[in-house]
């Protein structure tokens, strides 16, 4: 579904972009995003294997790093492959010892030909690379991960902790503060941020995205109404839009379409409806109706996942309150 044409006969590539409903260009969401070279360029179809370093020891996860790498990217479900207790943690991994032959059995037993590691510190990138010949990330976005792993790790790990300190909520990752601001919650504290929160905002992130991806091929298509019927639908949302396309491309009401139609459409209802014979053969119709598909799900789905994260932030504040009151300082989380 990634970079899907909507055209008949495309010209040129199809990025992965699009814009926010009722929000211009500038929000600060950019998909142009090549996701066949990020894969390439990641190995192993764009999986990643994450070292994730805790109190005790090292934990090996799985994760999408395909995901990762999108602009204001939130974490996604991972999967813990193994973790292991160390005796002696400070020389499993650092400058003077290498890699330990425990740590390094460990890495090499999940390792995939041509897969990249990610790792939270950048002197492992070294170590690692020089010392077992395996290809290792760390940047901005995988220190974004980190602090998922991190606020998450009680649920994810053995040795996770399951009371939080100050120290180990902040900062509070890039990813999370911009969502955060943008559905309305800028001024969460990060102590205050929960799983249950992590979660929400994440699905709020999935369905936003699920749409936004068809952003500039939907924007592509939209010039044909200009250019046939006379309709300027560059201020339209982009389900709108889409629906537009879809009375197109299945003028006589094969599928349901979702809501008034005409209180949708005003005066452009009965141009589109006319005019639907002329666009035979502009669009390619499959493609259509599974974005069209894929968008109504999705904000189907954002609807419920908004009111979720409005009451989890909620009880969240008054949590937070109650605890300061009782005992400055101390932060709890569920």
């Amino acid at each position: 579904m990634e970079g899907l044409s909507l055209e008949e006969k495309p010209k040129g590539k199809v990025a992965v972009e699009e814009e926010d409903e009722d929000q211009d260009d500038d929000d600060g969401y950019s998909y142009s995003v090549s996701l066949v070279g990020l894969g390439a360029q990641l190995g192993n179809g764009g999986v990643i294997l994450v070292l994730f370093e805790t109190p005790t020891g090292f934990a090996l996860f799985s994760y999408d790093g395909i995901k990762l790498l999108r602009p204001h990217a939130l974490m996604h479900p991972v999967w813990l492959k193994e973790f292991q207790a160390f005796e002696d943690k400070a020389s499993a991994l650092s400058l003077d010892t290498g890699v330990s032959e425990q740590l390094a059995g460990m890495i090499r037993r999940f390792i995939c030909p041509g897969q990249t590691l990610a790792v939270g510190k950048q002197e492992y990138v070294t170590i690692i690379q020089s010392n077992l010949g395996i290809k290792c990330l760390w940047n901005a976005e995988v220190m974004e991960l980190m602090w998922g792993l991190n606020n998450l790790k009680e649920h994810l790990v053995p040795d996770g902790k399951s009371d939080l300190s100050k120290e180990d909520c902040l900062p509070m990752c890039e990813g999370m503060k911009f969502t955060l601001n943008k559905y309305g919650f800028g001024d969460l504290k990060p102590e205050m941020v929960t799983r249950s929160i992590i979660e929400a905002t994440g699905l709020l992130y999935e369905t936003d995205y699920h749409v936004r991806k068809h952003g500039e091929s939907m924007r592509y298509a939209g010039k044909h109404l200009k250019k046939i019927s006379g309709i300027n639908a560059e201020d339209w949302d982009l389900l709108k839009l889409a629906t537009a396309i879809m009375m197109l491309c299945y003028p006589n009401g094969e599928y349901k379409l979702v809501g008034n139609l005409p209180e949708l459409f005003g005066d452009d209802y009965s141009k589109l409806v006319d005019d639907a014979p002329k666009y035979k053969g502009i669009f390619r119709k499959l493609s259509c109706l599974r974005a069209y598909a894929e968008m109504v799900r999705s904000r189907r789905i954002r609807s419920k996942a908004a009111r979720r994260l409005d009451s989890l932030v909620t009880a969240a504040e008054r949590i937070y309150d109650e605890a300061q009151q009782a005992q400055p300082g101390v932060i709890k989380q569920e």
